[in-house]
């Protein structure tokens, strides 16, 4: 049986939490929700998705005048298909093999009945001939079943993260039907040229229609602290020469660990002066070994430099492991001196983008590691190399001893495509190719 709706968005989690007192549903924050939710409005819209609680059973229901289809999963899908072959196989393998990924059959069962499910709710959602767009890693199965079951429906599919090389790819045991899923697609969509040309290497030029859509921000929401906000929390800080801030989820693949060894090396080699670094680390999926395993690392070095080089009431690394309001994130970006964005590999890094977003006047500097799509459309940036030490400390010192005039250059250069090249012409872009 086929719903009413013309425009469909399955992902993994639906685009609002339980509120904190219980009351009610409230807006998740993120570009993906701003991006498609006036879509979904124009379009008689559902969004097929988890709620974000194991085992609870909610009925289908509206939020803002979008309807919101809810997929049950219970405490062994959420450890097995999210925990295990999303987050432990998928997500290492996406990234170059950062860390090794593990292969159990139980966890790719669990991916397939969950990805399941979700093509069930998403073909009774649909009507006759709607628009169906799945999102990233987790439901790479999805566009193959919905194609079995509603022949009908314009499918397609876009890729947050990476992909890679055919070689790593091939490792997967269960390769075939993970391509076989993404073939049922009308149009796959990647972050850079590169990851739709590993994709394309792979499955031959007679696989389904690609493109390249690089995914950005709504700047609008990414609100500027204002200059009182940015002078008290740099004078709570001690008011540093320089402010170096990272921003990111305490993952491995975030090289955060990298950007503090480069810290550590600059202090000792007297390079720095009065620097202080902010570092806030999103707590992420912290049952899962490595990353128990990076946070161990990460807190480690903090330790030891602010040990070396902090003094009392003044350290080096102020580190904050908890969510922080996105409101106080925008005071954050805009006192900032230089962002450090470093990962080993990223899809995208909207991080970077929101940074630039708030430095209209062309202050401020970004360090950016060239294996962040990003990097593509900011090459403005400081480019490091994560994997080199020294190149990361050269972009830092870089970063901290540019000319006036070429920092504010770069940067004005930077936040000018930002603005024009939003979120919502990414979602524009994709759809009407679909």
């Amino acid at each position: 049986m086929s719903g009413a709706n013309r425009f469909v968005v399955v992902a993994n989690r639906l685009p609002v939490d339980r509120a904190a007192d219980g009351s009610g549903w409230e807006a998740s924050p993120g570009g993906l929700v701003a991006a498609l939710a006036p879509v979904l409005r124009a379009h008689s819209g559902c969004w097929v998705g988890w709620p974000g609680e194991a085992d609870a059973e909610v009925e289908p229901f509206e939020f803002d005048g979008i309807q919101l289809r809810p997929v049950r999963l219970d405490q062994n899908d959420f450890e097995n298909f999210y925990e295990g072959f999303s987050n432990s196989s998928l997500w290492p393998l996406y990234h170059d093999l950062i860390v090794p990924p593990r292969y159990e059959t139980e966890w790719w069962e669990s991916y397939r009945d969950v990805n399941r499910r979700f093509a069930e709710a998403a073909a009774a959602a649909a009507e006759e001939g709607a628009v169906v767009w799945v999102q990233d890693y987790q439901l790479q199965l999805v566009p193959g079943l919905l194609r079995e079951m509603r022949p009908d429906l314009t499918i397609g599919f876009f890729l947050h993260i990476p992909f890679p090389a055919p070689d790593i790819f091939r490792q997967l045991p269960w390769r075939e039907e993970v391509t076989a899923g993404l073939e049922g697609c009308d149009l796959i969509g990647f972050q850079r040229a590169e990851d739709e040309e590993n994709f394309r290497a792979l499955v031959g030029e007679d696989g389904p229609r690609t493109g390249t859509f690089p995914i950005s921000i709504d700047p609008s929401s990414v609100v500027r602290g204002g200059e009182g906000d940015v002078e008290k929390l740099r004078a709570s800080l001690g008011n540093p020469a320089t402010l170096l801030l990272g921003v990111d989820r305490l993952d491995y693949t975030k090289g955060i660990l990298q950007r503090l060894l480069a810290l550590e090396s600059l202090l000792e080699q007297g390079k720095l002066d009065d620097v202080t670094f902010v570092q806030l680390a999103t707590p992420s999926r912290e049952r899962i070994d490595h990353y128990r395993q990076t946070r161990r690392e990460v807190e480690e070095a903090v330790g030891r430099i602010n040990g070396q080089f902090g003094r009392v009431g003044r350290p080096v690394v102020h580190y904050i492991h908890r969510p922080v309001p996105k409101e106080m994130l925008g005071v954050f970006y805009a006192a900032a001196d230089v962002m450090l964005v470093t990962p080993y590999k990223d899809g995208m890094n909207l991080v970077a983008k929101e940074y630039v977003s708030c430095h209209p006047e062309g202050d401020g500097a970004l360090v950016l590691s060239e294996f962040a799509g990003a990097a593509v459309e900011l090459d403005r940036a400081y480019l490091c190399n994560p994997f080199d030490l020294p190149s990361v400390e050269e972009a830092i010192l870089a970063a901290v001893e540019a000319d006036p005039e070429d920092r504010e250059q770069r940067m004005r250069a930077m936040h000018a495509w930002v603005q024009d090249h939003d979120v919502d012409r990414w979602a524009k872009s994709f759809l009407e190719a679909l």
